[in-house]
């Protein structure tokens, strides 16, 4: 048997992809910038690069989650006010 997909199915996994790549865009800085900042506080034998890149990281992943929510938002305005000539 073959199921018949719904029409809201592809709402529902767009919508799961979507919160995917919103933590996604928030985690990937945040580890990278925190692996760097333990690496180099053993490096140097220090305790504060830990806590300062992972700051950081969590500015730049917050700006990658404003950026793709802004260009989401725009791109569905641009679709609901375009009008046919």
């Amino acid at each position: 048997m073959s199921r018949k997909k719904k029409p809201y199915d592809r709402q529902v996994f767009r919508a799961i992809t979507l919160i995917m790549q919103f933590g996604i865009n928030m985690l990937v800085p945040i580890c990278l910038m925190s692996a760097a900042g333990i690496w180099l506080d053993k490096h140097f034998g220090t305790d504060f690069w830990m806590i300062l890149l992972f700051c950081m990281g969590a500015v730049a992943g917050g700006q990658n989650v404003y950026r793709m929510a802004r260009t989401i938002y725009e791109d569905g305005d641009d679709k609901h006010t375009k009008k046919d000539k």
